[in-house]
């Protein structure tokens, strides 16, 4: 059973097995991926961020852990950030095949990607904000948001700011625009429309845990003397 930002959390990882199964089949994916990249430095580049949430979500765990679902959704997002740094994201297979359905020129795997972030990513930063600040409904919401079109913008300034400190050819591959000088407007518009559907699913992903709480009480009341 998957549980969800509305249940209790444990850091169990031991019997959690769900948790287990994620972080071996994502350890033993970015390994493979980690094999001969298209380009290695760009490869380093796109990782470096990875290597620090990893680590912060390893050092928190015991402290503050959080529910399977956002586990899930994290593990997920990684995978295809692995992805496009293997292939570096203006190589990726999958965002030919999209110009081949779509038309045009431009591979659009990065695209795809900025909008899974806010989709994949807004539940957990939810979660972390009902259990590390105390702020509940819509607030939540709210403040999840924000997080996502804060931390799209600060990437998208971590791209150009790599492109001054880098050579133009490394910078560049980095950056991935592609030849769009508008790439990081609408990529921080997907973050920000993936992250909006997101929390409007929200309620949806949790109905099944307000159904499982609401047929304990019952139970719990008619066993009472």
């Amino acid at each position: 059973m998957v549980t969800t930002a509305i249940e209790p959390a444990a850091a169990d990882f031991r019997r959690n097995r769900l948790l287990q199964g994620l972080a071996v089949a994502y350890g033993l994916w970015w390994l493979v991926l980690a094999l001969a990249p298209y380009d290695r430095f760009d490869w380093f580049l796109e990782n470096l961020l990875v290597f620090a949430f990893v680590g912060l979500l390893a050092v928190t765990y015991r402290r503050f852990p959080l529910s399977d679902l956002s586990y899930l959704l994290i593990a997920v997002f990684l995978a295809l950030h692995a992805l496009g740094a293997h292939y570096t994201y203006s190589e990726a297979p999958v965002g030919r095949w999209l110009t081949d359905l779509f038309g045009g020129q431009r591979n659009h795997y990065d695209r795809v990607v900025h909008f899974l972030f806010g989709l994949l990513c807004a539940y957990p930063l939810r979660e972390t904000v009902l259990r590390g600040a105390g702020v509940g409904g819509w607030r939540a919401g709210l403040l999840a948001y924000a997080v996502v079109l804060a931390f799209s913008s600060a990437y998208e300034m971590l791209e150009w700011a790599a492109v001054l400190v880098l050579s133009p050819e490394e910078g560049m591959a980095f950056l991935g625009t592609q030849g769009d000088v508008f790439d990081a407007q609408k990529d921080t518009a997907l973050a920000a429309a993936g992250g909006a559907l997101a929390l409007l699913l929200a309620p949806l992903a949790e109905r099944g845990a307000r159904l499982r709480a609401a047929r304990r009480r019952p139970a719990r009341s008619d066993s009472a003397p």
